[in-house]
């Protein structure tokens, strides 16, 4: 089965993008078709043995549209300006031949019904009917020209089975240019080329009655609205667009020890690349010389830099801010996380979120209904005694007003605004699907270890009584730790390096399983380790005792510190709680939100850390293969509930929760199973993409109500429901007006969501 994503042209509303779903899933050999009215594209699975890519790419053509092999964004934002361009110059024209037909017809008609004689007899086009018409049709001719490819699509769409926006625009256009026509060759045939003798010979107000002008201007609105519209889609996918072009054009490599430049698209795994102050880095790596700190925000969305040293991995399109550095290529091309992150945005783009089925099956229907709704209101005032011209105008303005264009745009658009806004904060949301789900969550599991805290032991206290200072037993710790492999050691020598820079040399060194480590510094005899250490070695710690149980109720590790037989302090070593997890949590409940803590920790260690975090709920002591079904259970209580962690035994929970939220920092696995996948590594995170996803569902709603409100209430005012009751008849050009406003003020509503301020 082959998976393809292909651009198509020429849509123009939900009602298209429904027709092409239709003809590609009745093919055999089609797995599935999914179009995106918003981004235009089609993706599809197929079997290559059974229908080839030829075949697709003439049924769509032969639907009226056109498809474009997969493209580089640089081509297809070429070609999407290349069609911005040619709606832009279809727009002008139109304009230009427009306004003085407009001018030509109607001005003599408004000065009469103002009561002002100031046009001389032979120069009124009123007094010469034949004329009127003729030129009035030399002058819509180009603009219907102009405009060929509305008249193309729509109706062989309609032929087709599958009317859409073109479609009425098409059919209510004609039937104005026929009817005009008919009345301009009916007058050469009665009237002749002269002025007719009297004025009941001429029957002034039929033989005039000619609807060119609104022919020309309701084409000239409907495709300065399509212009709009392209223009506003475009500022939907900036966000795709931003991230592109993050990176850089070329890489500085070392080879065979010469320094190039070359392309980025040649480097190679394991390249050595030189990045300077200011510059860049074209790819993923690992440093192997230096030390700067790089911004990463454009990726990430953190604003701060993040430090760099020798070992540390450096990710591509940041930018290196005040260090020289070399690093080695260990990612390139689509394996990058920039690629991967533009991949995931693209991906969703193109995904459908499940309240765009409503306008989808709507769509697919309504030209149909709204043409049966034109007809029969026009068949009704004629049967009421009214004339073709009035019928006319009732039944093209329904066909231009009811298009279903707004309808079509409101979810595609807004998820594309959604996801983008997202990636923009360095929250990948991986679908229209998730993004919907996600305002539903009422309750958020937290994995403890990674998320909540930092994943790694650092040392919280230092407790001495006796004649030795925090530093003098931080150094002498951090020196003795330094051949430990430990965790707990590691920590100290970390927090040792931080504060010292350099270390003591340990004179002897002895790991002891299970209990601590014994070393020799300056000549003091050192013992670091656990209450057994202390026991075996006949250490008392009764001074300290209190102490001890007090850190271990606050969750964390107490280790002891003996000096030649002595204790003389205790060190505590915890995994603390990243900086942002309490206000993390707290936004989390003011929406309303249950926060739960899972871990495999032990109760006492539980409960202290979700304290130092606002957390409530902890589920203690869960084996990792037991943490989808504690998911499962709360999701059996009724509750929407998202799952976040980073590590392998997160996976299953991940998958098993309504959403699964991956740490960034976290393993390959935890991402890949995952909706939604947090860069930062930062709970905030989480808040931040369930209120992206509320108020985007919210705008979602809003276009939609509008959509459909726009619809019942323009149909009734086309079809002459104010006129019964002595109001307006809707005239056509304020119907087409009304119908490309619909669209564009959907478009406005959804770029707001660009504005949303996610960080609270």
């Amino acid at each position: 089965m082959t998976n393809m994503t292909l651009g198509i042209g020429g849509m123009t509303c939900a009602a298209c993008a429904k027709n092409i779903e239709r003809v590609i899933n009745k093919q055999e050999g089609v797995n599935k078709g999914l179009v995106n009215f918003g981004t235009e594209k089609l993706n599809i699975d197929f079997d290559e043995n059974i229908i080839s890519l030829d075949k697709i790419f003439d049924l769509i053509k032969r639907a009226g549209f056109t498809l474009y092999l997969p493209e580089t964004n640089d081509t297809s934002t070429t070609r999407k300006a290349d069609e911005l361009n040619r709606l832009w110059l279809s727009f002008k024209w139109s304009l230009i031949i427009t306004i003085p037909l407009f001018i030509f017809s109607m001005a003599p008609m408004i000065f009469y019904a103002m009561g002002w004689n100031v046009i001389p007899y032979n120069l009124d086009p009123l007094n010469f009917p034949s004329w009127n018409g003729l030129i009035q049709l030399i002058f819509t001719l180009p603009v219907i020209w102009l405009n060929r490819d509305i008249f193309r699509r729509g109706f062989t769409a309609f032929f087709s089975g599958a009317a859409n926006m073109d479609s009425l625009i098409a059919k209510g256009t004609m039937v104005a240019f026929l009817f005009s026509l008919y009345i301009t060759i009916e007058n050469f045939l009665l009237v002749g080329t002269s002025l007719a003798a009297t004025m009941e010979e001429m029957i002034f107000m039929d033989r005039n009655q000619f609807y060119f002008e609104t022919v020309a201007v309701i084409l000239t609105l409907i495709v300065l609205g399509k212009y709009l519209e392209a223009k506003a889609k475009g500022s939907t996918s900036e966000a795709i667009r931003k991230l592109i072009g993050l990176s850089p054009k070329s890489a500085t490599i070392i080879r065979d020890g010469a320094e190039m430049i070359i392309p980025v698209e040649d480097v190679a795994l394991g390249d050595i690349i030189q990045v300077k102050p200011g510059e860049k880095l074209p790819v993923d790596g690992v440093v192997i010389q230096g030390a700067t700190s790089v911004d990463e925000s454009m990726l990430t969305g953190e604003s701060m830099p993040v430090g760099k040293k020798e070992g540390d991995i450096v990710i591509g399109a940041s930018i290196n801010k005040n260090g020289s550095i070399k690093y080695k290529a260990t990612k390139i091309g689509k394996d990058t996380v920039l690629a991967q992150i533009v991949k995931l945005v693209e991906d969703a783009q193109n995904s459908k979120a499940p309240i765009a089925r409503i306008a989808d099956t709507i769509s697919g229907y309504f030209a149909y209904a709204v043409l049966t709704i034109a007809i029969a209101a026009g068949v009704a005032w004629f049967i009421a005694g009214y004339d073709m011209a009035f019928v006319m105008v009732v039944v093209v303005s329904i066909l231009l007003i009811a298009c279903p264009c707004a309808l079509g745009l409101a979810t595609p658009t807004a998820v594309m605004v959604g996801t983008g806004k997202g990636a923009e904060n360095g929250i990948l949301i991986k679908g229209g699907e998730s993004l919907e789900t996600a305002h539903r969550i009422k309750t958020v599991v937290l994995d403890k270890t990674g998320t909540v805290t930092e994943g790694k032991p650092h040392v919280t206290d230092i407790i001495v009584k006796g004649i030795y200072s925090p530093d003098d037993i931080l150094l002498m710790a951090a020196s003795a730790e330094k051949q430990s492999e430990h965790p707990l050691g590691e920590a100290i020598v970390n927090h040792g390096v931080e504060k010292f820079g350099a270390l003591l040399e340990p004179e002897k060194f002895t790991a002891i399983t299970g209990q601590g480590i014994a070393a020799t510094i300056k000549g003091e005899d050192i013992l670091i380790g656990n209450k057994k250490l202390m026991d075996e070695s006949k250490i008392d710690i009764i001074d300290y005792a209190a102490d001890s149980d007090s850190l271990a109720n606050e969750g964390k590790t107490p280790m002891y510190f003996a000096v030649n037989g002595k204790l003389e302090a205790i060190i505590a070593v915890a995994d603390i709680i990243k900086p942002t997890s309490k206000k993390a949590v707290q936004r989390l409940n003011d929406m309303g939100i249950d926060v739960v803590m899972i871990t495999g920790d032990n109760q006492r260690t539980a409960r202290a850390v979700a304290k130092q975090a606002g957390i409530d709920n902890v589920l203690a002591e869960v084996l990792p293969q037991d943490k989808a079904e504690n998911v499962k259970r709360l999701q059996e209580q009724g509750a929407k509930v998202a799952m976040v962690g980073d590590g392998i035994n997160d996976a299953p929970a991940l998958v098993q929760a309504d959403i699964g939220i991956a740490i960034g920092g976290g393993t390959d696995v935890a991402i890949e199973s995952a909706e939604i996948v947090l860069m930062r590594g930062d709970l905030q995170g989480v808040a931040q993409a369930i209120y992206l996803s509320k108020r985007t569902m919210r705008n979602i709603k809003q276009n939609l109500f509008w959509a459909f409100a726009y619809n019942i209430a323009g149909i009734p005012i086309a079809a002459g429901l104010l006129y019964i009751f002595g109001g307006p008849l809707l005239n056509p050009i304020i119907a087409a007006l009304a119908m490309a406003f619909s669209s564009i003020s959907v478009l406005l509503n959804v770029l707001r969501i660009k504005r949303l301020n996610l960080v609270k």
